[in-house]
């Protein structure tokens, strides 16, 4: 599927006479390119003249200083490691507040900055993307019910290892370290939501 035809699939499960904003969830594993999907997506959108935003997942990880004493610091990107409760809140204000504020997550820096990002009126669709958004789970399950149109990105595991590897790499760890984190919780998210899979309306296959 090319860029044009997903944009073509998601305006076709839109409803522009809906009044508010539309939610768009991208979702997928670690690695499996939400990041360099969404943008383009939302040009895409905005082109055909639905002012598109991307709301990233991320801001809602919980800090180090909550998940060292549960002993959930090397789970970091686990389900359990982010605040649903307020992810679920941004989700619903993003549907019926013209303007909101939310957080983003400095990767560099390891941390979530609050009131980072900011949607305005003019925004008509905001892409969600994060990796728990067609998360069979409690608690998780309930925002497939926001989503007013949903993909999944399709990565296999294979290509995925190597990417998270990539990336930390990246992030200046040497190599036995870097396949350690990716293997050690990446990748175990990764399993864990090829597992637990609610249904999307489209798919977006990555080589």
């Amino acid at each position: 599927m090319t860029l044009a035809a997903l944009c073509q699939g998601v305006l076709e499960r839109l409803d522009p006479r809906q009044p508010g904003r539309q939610l768009v969830a991208l979702s997928g594993a670690p690695g499996s390119g939400k990041s360099t999907l969404s943008n383009p997506l939302a040009a895409a959108l905005s082109a055909q003249g639905l002012l598109a935003e991307v709301v990233p997942m991320d801001g809602f990880h919980l800090d180090n200083r909550l998940l060292e004493p549960r002993g959930l610091l090397a789970r970091k990107g686990a389900p359990e490691t982010f605040d649903l409760e307020g992810f679920q809140r941004l989700c619903h204000a993003l549907k019926h507040q013209e303007r909101v504020i939310y957080p983003l997550f400095d990767r560099a820096r390891d941390i979530a900055i609050a009131g980072a990002a900011e949607v305005g009126p003019e925004c008509r669709v905001a892409i969600i993307e994060g990796n728990y958004l067609l998360f069979d789970a409690p608690g998780w399950r309930d925002l497939a019910a926001i989503w007013d149109v949903s993909i999944r990105l399709e990565v296999p595991m294979a290509d995925l290892e190597a990417r998270l590897v990539q990336r930390w790499l990246d992030h200046g760890l040497d190599h036995a370290a870097a396949v350690a984190r990716a293997q050690g919780n990446d990748l175990a998210n990764a399993r864990a939501i090829e597992a637990a899979r609610l249904p999307a309306d489209l798919t977006w296959p990555q080589a």
